[in-house]
């Protein structure tokens, strides 16, 4: 790919440089194969029966027309199921199949397994299911006090945080003291993934199972697929097929069991892939949110306090919902130094489809209504925006308002003053009309189009927080001349696959390193590819994993030669001593031997929040600034996002291209989420589940990403001096959006995404 290369090799790849990705040649060519493409010889294809209804009794269901479908090997219901029949990521509340009652739209019911997907279809259609339809619960506020729509209540989580010296509602008391409210509303937003969910199941003669899948949590996901099959964990082994975007939505099982079941069930291999519309139904989304917040601020602009109500609509099951709304309340006043603050924050169970992890999670939606106060909150104290928040911004050795005290790195005010510097881009006094709102509509009079600019900061935790017991597990094994590296980490897109081989080579002195295919039956769980947390967490394994048998290695080798250890060492993939005396192969150094160093790596301890959210709940912190540059056609309500500058805390860049291709990609999410992305919902009932009706960003509708700054303060304690970059970058990117189309239009508009009717129709 490309030509040859002008540097030595070993430059080329180190920490710290951009090396090509092992699987972007294929992936640009089309050669890559996702979990979409998988066969089996003798497969047959799966599809699931889902409920057309939000809530509903099932008073009868009649498979028998199915079953006798020629070409139809098996059909299933909860009846089928032999071992536990609930699942869950965090909570297990969900039913592989539902029994008794739906309690979301697409809710599965029951599957089938055919010679063909046409039969199949066709299968689902003969199923007959009695439904009674009953009221749904769809308003998450409500959902606080009306009876239970689940065995486990509808309040998931209630995070009742209360910092400070006055920490109870109502306003401070002091002279001169200015006090802003507001009532913020963010919409459910999807994770838009281009490759639907797919794998693919082959049964073994032993009772057991091989799956195929794309997930973000191998170990998880085998963990619940077995306690429903009713085998031991060993018996059920997945396998990483290649993802098709994540983004939190493959954290939670989707058809893990079902294409188990099917396979044990018909001893044979079986094949599943959702359409496009089924795979609304089958993920979580993001959290929609309700947020009213009050910030008081002295006059020279410090707040002083911040009182919030948050309440998140989980939806039918509590996937995530425990940790969203955790980081909710944790976020909730920003990256500022808030002395008192008192904030009660719910993750309810609605009638709604279930929400969970996406990029940014809780994070992102608290984020949405504390940069639209302290923009309120400038405007009232007459401070320029950029001003008043390095008034308050965050340092390390400040306290947040968990009571935490930061003791990694808070460059705040510096994200924010490189963001704030960048140059504006120019307005263009007759530009063409593809560069105006509407775009090929050509429906904008550019009289009428009017420029903004907004300013939003953001934060968020780094890895697994509040104790539990978050790790990661590599391998390194040396054998014949070869180093193999294993690690059950989920490449999703974010480049993991890379580092690997990055870090390798660091450690290695030789880029000669092949990464095993992810599994969870030769090595430990990773973790989930979330919460940002892979480069610290599997990337901190991986390291140690190399080091343990790099040095094991040069161990026996210095026994063999009678040195001392630390006379031994490898360069240029050679184990060499300190005068050459020795000077081997690897293959040369084994000597007929094997080494084989397995390592789990584990952050600093974290503790649960207490009964008044006040703990040291996280272990990191990263930071990002965003300023955008809007046009709005004021008359039809049409947005441009014409430019996003960026600042962004990374520790320490380990791969700049892949940063920056994360930056981008997270600010197309969360400018998505800012104009135009929602999964509308009336009385539980999806309205959009396509990409016609659905819309997400396209190349068209990017603006342009300043990189204002990637701020380098390695962190204390991290591998390599590292932050993830893969959240922050959504975080706060939708907050300066709506705050930029805000300053156009002088409309207050409290929720996203922002339609044209909202702008449109203000004045009516």
């Amino acid at each position: 790919m490309g030509t040859a290369p002008t540097v030595a090799r070993r430059d080329r790849l180190g920490l710290g440089t951009s090396p090509l990705r092992p699987d972007g040649g294929p992936k640009v060519r089309g050669e890559f194969a996702f979990s979409s493409d998988l066969w089996a010889e003798g497969a047959l294809w799966g599809r699931v029966l889902r409920s057309p209804h939000a809530s509903a009794r099932i008073l009868r269901i009649d498979t028998a027309a199915a079953r006798a479908l020629k070409g139809v090997h098996a059909v299933l219901t909860a009846l089928d199921v032999p071992g536990s029949e609930l699942y869950g990521l965090e909570f297990q509340d969900q039913p592989v199949f539902a029994s008794d009652v739906v309690r979301y739209m697409g809710e599965p019911v029951a599957a089938v397994a055919a010679d063909h997907p046409e039969i199949a279809r066709r299968a689902l259609e003969l199923i007959e299911v009695e439904y009674e339809p009953t009221a749904p619960l769809v308003d998450p506020e409500a959902a606080i006090t009306a009876p239970p729509i689940h065995p486990e209540g509808n309040v998931v989580r209630h995070i009742r945080l209360r910092h400070g010296e006055d920490a109870e509602p109502g306003l401070p008391g002091g002279d001169g003291l200015v006090s802003v409210e507001g009532t913020y509303e963010v919409g459910m937003q999807d994770q838009a993934f281009m490759g639907p969910e797919s794998g693919l199941a082959i049964p073994d003669d032993g009772g057991g199972v091989d799956l195929y899948v794309s997930t973000q949590w191998l170990h998880v996901d085998r963990d619940q697929v077995a306690a429903c099959l009713a085998l031991p964990p060993e018996k059920v082994r997945l396998h990483l097929a290649g993802v098709g975007g994540a983004f939190g939505a493959r954290e939670d099982v989707s058809l893990q069991v079902h294409i188990c079941l099917l396979a044990l069930s018909t001893r044979r291999p079986v094949k599943v892939v959702y359409s496009r519309e089924e795979s609304f139904f089958g993920h979580v989304h993001r959290h929609p949110a309700r947020m009213w917040y009050r910030h008081s601020a002295d006059p020279q602009g410090r707040l002083v306090k911040v009182e919030a109500r948050i309440v998140l609509d989980g939806g039918a099951y509590s996937s995530s919902s425990s940790a969203v709304v955790s980081n909710a309340a944790a976020f909730s006043s920003g990256p500022y130094r808030v002395p008192n603050a008192c904030v009660d924050a719910y993750a309810v169970r609605t009638n709604n489809p279930p929400c969970g992890a996406m990029r940014g999670f809780g994070a992102v939606q608290v984020c949405t209504a504390y940069e639209a106060q302290m923009d309120k909150l400038a405007t009232a104290l007459d401070l320029d925006p950029v001003e008043l928040r390095l008034r308050n911004a965050l340092a390390s050795g400040d306290r947040l308002i968990t009571g935490q005290v930061i003791n990694g790195t808070a460059p705040v005010a510096e994200v924010i003053r490189r963001c704030a510097a960048a140059p504006l881009p120019e307005a263009r006094p007759h530009p063409p009309a593809m560069a105006l709102p509407g775009g090929a509509g050509r429906t904008a009079d550019p009289a009428r189009v009017r420029r903004g600019v907004g300013f939003a900061v953001g934060f968020k935790n780094l890895m697994y927080s509040e104790g539990f017991d978050d790790s990661s597990s590599a391998r390194c094994r040396i054998e014949g001349g070869a180093i193999t590296v294993t690690c059950a980490a989920a490449e999703v897109g974010q480049g993991f696959v890379t580092l690997v081989h990055q870090i390798a080579e660091d450690v290695f002195g030789t880029d000669g390193v092949v990464l095993a295919p992810a599994e969870t039956a030769t090595v430990g769980s990773a973790g989930s590819t979330s919460a940002s947390r892979q480069t610290w967490m599997s990337g901190g394994a991986v390291d140690a994993a190399c080091r343990a048998a790099r040095d094991a290695l040069c161990g026996r080798v210095a026994a063999r030669h009678g040195l001392s250890p630390e006379m031994v060492s490898m360069r240029d993939g050679r184990v060499v001593s300190l005068g050459r005396e020795v000077d081997l192969t690897l293959d040369e150094a084994l000597a007929g031997d094997v080494v084989d160093e397995s390592v789990t790596f584990r952050h600093a301890p974290t503790v649960p929040l207490d009964d008044k959210g006040q703990g040291d709940a996280h272990v990191s912190f990263a930071f990002a600034a965003h300023r955008a540059v809007v046009d709005v056609d004021v008359d039809l309500g049409l947005v441009r996002v014409v430019e996003i500058a960026t600042a962004q805390d990374v520790g320490r860049v380990l791969h700049p291209l892949q940063v920056v291709g994360q930056i981008e990609g997270g600010i197309a999410q969360g400018v998505g989420l800012a104009v135009m992305e929602e999964i509308l919902v009336t009385d539980g009932l999806v309205r959009n589940p396509s990409f016609t009706d659905y819309l997400i960003p396209t190349a068209l509708d990017m603006p342009v990403v300043e990189i204002a700054g990637l701020v380098e303060e390695p962190e204390p304690g991290a591998p390599f001096g590292a932050k993830g970059v893969g959240e922050p970058p959504t975080i706060s990117s939708t907050a300066a959006v709506a705050a930029a189309v805000r300053a156009a239009t002088g409309l207050e508009l409290p929720r996203v995404p922002i339609r044209p009717e909202h702008i449109a129709l203000a004045a009516q």
